[in-house]
């Protein structure tokens, strides 16, 4: 009887090793497929942003069609808001693959060198588009600093349903090290997080409806 019950419980040991560590391998390639796809992203993204900046940079020897480069930078910008929401979605599933983290890094800095090139194109092209980059803490965030920025979120999205593509919407963690970033919110004032940076002129730290943003992009 005491050999019987000793061969059953290891035999479902042996299940449940294998269940758990097939469970494990399902979740490590899940992660791996994600961190493929962002992989993906961030190379096309990186390959457009090259190409806008060359497009930029040639206003200044030829007479370029700026409408055809703001419609380009317009897309551009609609499609990294799209792909940073499904990115956070990842985030908020991984359990197992730190790499995702590095690749949200890769994104900060693109999206660091979108929002410049963006400054630039709107001047040269007299463009009437809103800049509103959103800089909120990644690595660490207080509690109190989850709970606002989930809201930021919120009506940032909002504002974004809203207005569409008179308003480029670019998230940016300011936390991450990287001295290019942090230089720029030296530069703009940006002492607290989160912070939403309207036109690069105007600072929000605190927000209770869309409204309060809104209000500057008219």
């Amino acid at each position: 009887m005491a050999r019987s019950q000793k061969w059953t419980f290891l035999y479902a040991l042996i299940i449940t090793l294998i269940i758990f560590n097939f469970g494990i391998f399902v979740g490590y390639m899940l992660e791996s497929s994600r961190i493929n796809k962002i992989n993906d992203w961030a190379f096309q993204a990186e390959m457009e942003i090259l190409d806008q900046k060359i497009q930029e940079n040639a206003l200044d020897i030829i007479d370029f069609d700026c409408e055809r480069l703001v419609q380009n930078n317009i897309d551009f910008a609609d499609r990294i808001f799209e792909e940073a929401q499904k990115i956070d979605n990842y985030e908020k599933a991984n359990r197992i693959n730190k790499d995702i983290i590095s690749q949200h890094k890769r994104y900060d800095l693109l999206r660091t060198l979108f929002w410049i090139n963006s400054i630039k194109i709107k001047e040269k092209c007299n463009s009437d588009y809103h800049t509103v980059v959103y800089f909120y803490q990644y690595n660490k965030p207080s509690l109190d600093q989850k709970a606002k920025q989930r809201v930021f979120s919120k009506l940032l999205t909002e504002i974004k349903d809203a207005k569409g593509r008179d308003v480029m919407l670019i998230p940016i963690a300011a936390d991450n090290g990287f001295p290019s970033i942090n230089l720029l919110v030296e530069e703009y004032g940006v002492v607290e997080l989160p912070t939403i940076l309207i036109d690069e002129d105007i600072r929000l730290s605190e927000l209770s409806s869309a409204e309060e943003i809104e209000k500057y992009l008219n």
